[in-house]
């Protein structure tokens, strides 16, 4: 008869990786882990995982008794978790992944503001540009933009990022709003460089899509560079709202023609239960959802159809 503490601990030794991590996570022997698990496979008739010194690799087999087994685990597991606390408040550690520049963008306020609404949970940020392994580096939640390939994972959406035609108080106090899409080709605007001094903005809005055809006196090829240009008042820039959004809830900047703009990359939050996750990391899902919106870091629904 299958040992359902058996595949309990096969479900383990995928998140944590190797048999090692996985033991000091469990409180027992790396041996006799290891003994557990290839009874499991002698039962099941099927080998789950190549085994090497260095890292463990799932068979096909592997992959798929893990798939099939790994929500009802964490169900049971979390079950039991919730009868002996006797309480429904998120509480423990959410392992979070996050691009490296994330909190240049979102502020770590809002961190502060979740921690207080969560006395008893723990955040543990893993800030790199490269893609987090969920499994491998023991993740619980994934901020992530663009597509997510791997078919095991849950990916929720958040929004599409927003980016958006934004002027600096002084600048528009000297030379007006423009009224139109039309009108920017009276002013200066910031731009990338292009070898006949004036770009094109293919753009988004109520009307569709619509060029405009824009010149000014100042261009630079990094986006870091418009910005502070456009912080300056040299002119109008057309940028991410991830880039711009503090400065204009500060009045450093103004969106310039808000109903027009170009919509950027979609952004998820990547998990790997399909069901049942841990009170403490549905709390955050739910939280950043709210706060990336709230915060004009993407748009909930698309409204822009024109790309740049």
């Amino acid at each position: 008869m299958l040992d359902l503490n058996d595949v309990a601990l096969f479900v383990q030794v995928v998140r944590s990786g190797s048999f090692a991590a996985a033991a000091r996570r469990l409180g027992m022997p790396a041996n006799s882990l290891s003994r557990r698990i290839q009874q499991l496979e002698q039962l099941l008739g099927l080998r789950l995982m190549q085994r090497s010194t260095r890292k463990l690799t799932l068979t096909d087999a592997g992959t798929t008794f893990y798939e099939r087994c790994a929500d009802q685990v964490e169900a049971l597991a979390e079950a039991a978790q919730e009868l002996s606390e006797g309480s429904q408040v998120p509480s423990g550690k959410v392992r979070v992944a996050a691009p490296a520049d994330f909190f240049n963008v979102f502020r770590m306020e809002l961190i502060a503001e979740f921690l207080d609404a969560h006395p008893k949970v723990r955040l543990e940020f893993v800030l790199s540009d490269e893609r987090a392994d969920l499994i491998e580096q023991g993740i619980d939640v994934a901020i992530r933009s663009g597509k997510v390939l791997e078919p095991t994972l849950v990916a929720r959406r958040i929004g599409t990022g927003r980016v958006t035609l934004v002027a600096s108080p002084a600048y528009l106090a000297a030379r007006g709003m423009p009224e139109s899409v039309e009108a920017l080709a009276n002013h200066d605007c910031v731009t990338l460089p292009h070898a006949s001094g004036r770009a094109v903005w293919h753009l988004g809005g109520p009307d569709g899509a619509i060029e405009a055809h824009v010149a000014g006196r100042f261009s630079a090829n990094t986006a870091q560079a418009l910005l502070k240009a456009v912080l300056a008042g040299l002119g109008i820039a057309l940028l991410p709202a991830v880039m711009t959004s503090s400065h204009v809830r500060a009045g450093e900047l103004t969106e310039v023609l808000p109903d027009h703009g170009v919509e950027g990359r979609e952004s998820y939050l990547v998990y790997l239960s399909r069901r049942q996750l841990p009170r403490a990391v549905t709390a955050f899902i739910e939280f950043m959802m709210a706060k990336m919106i709230d915060e004009g870091l993407v748009r909930p629904v698309s409204g822009l159809r024109a790309s740049g």
